[in-house]
Protein backbone atom coordinates (compact mmCIF):
# COMPACT_ATOMS: atom_id res chain seq x y z
CA UNK A 1 0.00 0.00 0.00
CA UNK A 2 2.47 2.64 1.05
CA UNK A 3 5.48 1.31 -1.80
CA UNK A 4 3.42 3.97 -4.41
CA UNK A 5 3.39 7.14 -2.03
CA UNK A 6 7.32 5.76 -1.29
CA UNK A 7 8.34 6.09 -4.78
CA UNK A 8 6.43 9.55 -4.79
CA UNK A 9 8.03 11.24 -2.44
CA UNK A 10 11.66 9.53 -3.09
CA UNK A 11 11.37 11.92 -6.33
CA UNK A 12 11.84 14.53 -3.87
CA UNK A 13 13.38 14.22 -0.25
CA UNK A 14 14.86 10.72 0.87
CA UNK A 15 13.79 9.57 3.88
CA UNK A 16 15.16 6.31 6.34
CA UNK A 17 12.77 3.39 6.50
CA UNK A 18 11.62 4.39 10.06
CA UNK A 19 11.27 8.24 8.92
CA UNK A 20 8.90 7.11 6.27
CA UNK A 21 7.17 4.89 8.61
CA UNK A 22 6.55 8.21 10.82
CA UNK A 23 5.59 9.97 7.76
CA UNK A 24 2.66 7.48 6.26
CA UNK A 25 1.42 6.55 10.06
CA UNK A 26 -1.50 9.35 10.56
CA UNK A 27 -2.32 8.52 6.65
CA UNK A 28 -6.31 6.72 6.70
CA UNK A 29 -6.63 4.77 3.70
CA UNK A 30 -10.26 5.14 2.41
CA UNK A 31 -12.53 3.90 -0.46
CA UNK A 32 -14.45 5.69 -2.48
CA UNK A 33 -17.06 4.31 -5.28
CA UNK A 34 -17.30 5.30 -8.68
CA UNK A 35 -18.98 9.06 -8.91
CA UNK A 36 -18.87 9.51 -4.99
CA UNK A 37 -18.07 12.63 -4.08
CA UNK A 38 -15.14 13.66 -2.14
CA UNK A 39 -15.28 17.29 -1.83
CA UNK A 40 -18.04 19.46 -2.85
CA UNK A 41 -17.93 22.87 -3.65
CA UNK A 42 -18.75 24.96 -0.35
CA UNK A 43 -17.75 22.25 1.53
CA UNK A 44 -14.51 23.38 3.69
CA UNK A 45 -11.73 21.28 2.64
CA UNK A 46 -9.61 19.88 5.21
CA UNK A 47 -7.40 17.34 3.64
CA UNK A 48 -4.90 16.04 1.08
CA UNK A 49 -5.16 12.57 -0.49
CA UNK A 50 -3.06 10.54 -2.62
CA UNK A 51 -4.40 8.53 -5.00
CA UNK A 52 -3.67 4.48 -4.35
CA UNK A 53 -5.52 3.69 -7.44
CA UNK A 54 -8.33 5.22 -9.18
CA UNK A 55 -9.28 8.04 -11.03
CA UNK A 56 -10.88 11.38 -9.76
CA UNK A 57 -11.66 14.74 -11.47
CA UNK A 58 -11.30 17.82 -9.92
CA UNK A 59 -13.52 20.79 -11.43
CA UNK A 60 -15.55 23.19 -10.98
CA UNK A 61 -18.80 24.67 -12.30
CA UNK A 62 -19.25 27.74 -14.70
CA UNK A 63 -21.85 30.60 -14.07
CA UNK A 64 -24.00 28.50 -17.25
CA UNK A 65 -23.88 25.29 -14.82
CA UNK A 66 -21.25 23.66 -16.78
CA UNK A 67 -18.04 21.53 -15.82
CA UNK A 68 -14.62 22.87 -16.70
CA UNK A 69 -12.05 20.21 -15.01
CA UNK A 70 -8.92 21.76 -13.46
CA UNK A 71 -7.40 18.36 -14.09
CA UNK A 72 -7.51 14.50 -13.45
CA UNK A 73 -5.83 12.31 -10.27
CA UNK A 74 -5.05 9.15 -10.92
CA UNK A 75 -2.29 6.68 -8.90
CA UNK A 76 0.41 8.62 -7.60
CA UNK A 77 -1.61 11.78 -7.75
CA UNK A 78 -2.64 14.15 -5.16
CA UNK A 79 -6.32 15.71 -4.44
CA UNK A 80 -7.12 18.13 -2.53
CA UNK A 81 -8.30 21.83 -2.66
CA UNK A 82 -5.41 23.76 -1.99
CA UNK A 83 -7.17 27.23 -1.29
CA UNK A 84 -10.06 25.89 0.68
CA UNK A 85 -7.27 23.75 2.90
CA UNK A 86 -4.50 26.29 3.20
CA UNK A 87 -7.03 29.77 3.59
CA UNK A 88 -9.92 27.96 5.17
CA UNK A 89 -12.28 29.25 2.84
CA UNK A 90 -15.50 27.04 1.42
CA UNK A 91 -14.42 25.30 -1.76
CA UNK A 92 -14.43 26.50 -5.17
CA UNK A 93 -14.02 22.86 -6.14
CA UNK A 94 -15.24 19.26 -6.84
CA UNK A 95 -13.82 16.10 -6.26
CA UNK A 96 -15.42 13.17 -7.65
CA UNK A 97 -14.45 9.65 -8.56
CA UNK A 98 -14.63 8.62 -11.67
CA UNK A 99 -13.73 4.88 -10.76
CA UNK A 100 -14.05 3.00 -7.93
CA UNK A 101 -10.52 4.14 -5.60
CA UNK A 102 -8.78 3.72 -2.99
CA UNK A 103 -6.59 7.26 -1.81
CA UNK A 104 -4.38 8.03 1.92
CA UNK A 105 -5.67 10.73 3.02
CA UNK A 106 -4.15 12.68 5.70
CA UNK A 107 -5.65 16.00 7.91
CA UNK A 108 -4.21 19.30 7.81
CA UNK A 109 -3.60 19.11 11.23
CA UNK A 110 -2.03 16.11 10.78
CA UNK A 111 0.26 17.21 8.09
CA UNK A 112 1.24 20.12 10.23
CA UNK A 113 2.34 18.03 12.91
CA UNK A 114 4.47 16.08 10.71
CA UNK A 115 5.97 19.68 9.74
CA UNK A 116 7.16 20.25 13.33
CA UNK A 117 8.30 16.60 13.95
CA UNK A 118 10.11 15.96 10.80
CA UNK A 119 11.83 19.28 9.00
CA UNK A 120 11.99 17.38 6.17
CA UNK A 121 8.12 17.00 5.37
CA UNK A 122 7.62 20.74 4.98
CA UNK A 123 10.31 20.57 2.55
CA UNK A 124 8.48 17.81 0.70
CA UNK A 125 5.30 19.62 0.08
CA UNK A 126 7.06 22.64 -0.60
CA UNK A 127 8.79 21.33 -3.68
CA UNK A 128 5.32 19.33 -4.50
CA UNK A 129 3.75 22.84 -4.40
CA UNK A 130 5.71 24.52 -6.33
CA UNK A 131 5.56 21.74 -8.91
CA UNK A 132 1.98 22.24 -8.82
CA UNK A 133 1.95 25.90 -9.24
CA UNK A 134 4.07 25.47 -12.12
CA UNK A 135 2.27 22.55 -14.24
CA UNK A 136 -0.83 24.75 -13.65
CA UNK A 137 1.06 27.73 -15.13
CA UNK A 138 1.65 25.51 -17.98
CA UNK A 139 -1.56 24.68 -18.41
CA UNK A 140 -3.27 28.21 -17.99
CA UNK A 141 -0.68 29.46 -20.89
CA UNK A 142 -1.82 26.32 -23.07
CA UNK A 143 -5.59 27.09 -22.68
CA UNK A 144 -4.37 31.10 -23.35
CA UNK A 145 -1.87 30.23 -26.20
CA UNK A 146 -2.99 26.73 -28.21
CA UNK A 147 -5.46 25.72 -30.21
CA UNK A 148 -7.45 23.02 -29.29
CA UNK A 149 -5.96 20.80 -31.33
CA UNK A 150 -2.24 21.38 -30.36
CA UNK A 151 -4.31 21.03 -26.48
CA UNK A 152 -5.70 17.32 -27.37
CA UNK A 153 -2.40 16.27 -29.05
CA UNK A 154 -0.67 17.72 -25.62
CA UNK A 155 -3.05 15.83 -23.47
CA UNK A 156 -2.60 12.58 -25.61
CA UNK A 157 1.42 13.30 -25.95
CA UNK A 158 1.54 13.61 -21.69
CA UNK A 159 -1.20 11.04 -20.78
CA UNK A 160 -1.03 8.66 -22.64
CA UNK A 161 -3.43 6.27 -21.18
CA UNK A 162 -5.75 8.50 -19.62
CA UNK A 163 -8.05 8.67 -22.05
CA UNK A 164 -9.21 4.80 -22.46
CA UNK A 165 -10.67 5.86 -18.40
CA UNK A 166 -12.42 9.08 -19.57
CA UNK A 167 -15.76 9.83 -21.29
CA UNK A 168 -15.31 12.45 -24.42
CA UNK A 169 -16.79 14.68 -22.40
CA UNK A 170 -14.62 14.84 -19.78
CA UNK A 171 -11.36 14.81 -21.91
CA UNK A 172 -13.54 17.85 -23.91
CA UNK A 173 -14.57 19.67 -20.14
CA UNK A 174 -10.18 19.36 -19.60
CA UNK A 175 -9.57 21.14 -22.88
CA UNK A 176 -12.03 23.62 -22.56
CA UNK A 177 -14.03 22.76 -25.63
CA UNK A 178 -17.41 21.36 -26.55
CA UNK A 179 -17.39 17.38 -26.38
CA UNK A 180 -18.42 18.20 -30.17
CA UNK A 181 -15.47 19.99 -31.11
CA UNK A 182 -13.38 17.43 -29.39
CA UNK A 183 -15.16 14.87 -31.89
CA UNK A 184 -14.51 17.00 -35.07
CA UNK A 185 -10.59 16.80 -33.79
CA UNK A 186 -10.60 13.21 -33.39
CA UNK A 187 -12.26 12.78 -36.36
CA UNK A 188 -9.49 14.68 -38.52
CA UNK A 189 -6.66 12.73 -36.51
CA UNK A 190 -8.61 9.39 -38.06
CA UNK A 191 -8.90 11.08 -41.64
CA UNK A 192 -5.14 11.65 -40.89
CA UNK A 193 -5.37 15.62 -41.56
Amino acid sequence: MNDLLYKNISRHIQLSEEEFQRFSKPFQLKNFKKKEVVLQEGEYCSFEGFVLNGCFKVYFLNEDGSEQTLYFAVEGWWITDLDSLINNVPSTLNIEALEDSEVLMISKKEKEDLYEAMPKIEKLFRIMNQQSSIALQRRILSLMNKTADKRYHEFLEKYPTLEQRLTQQQVASYLGISHEFLSKIRKKIALGK
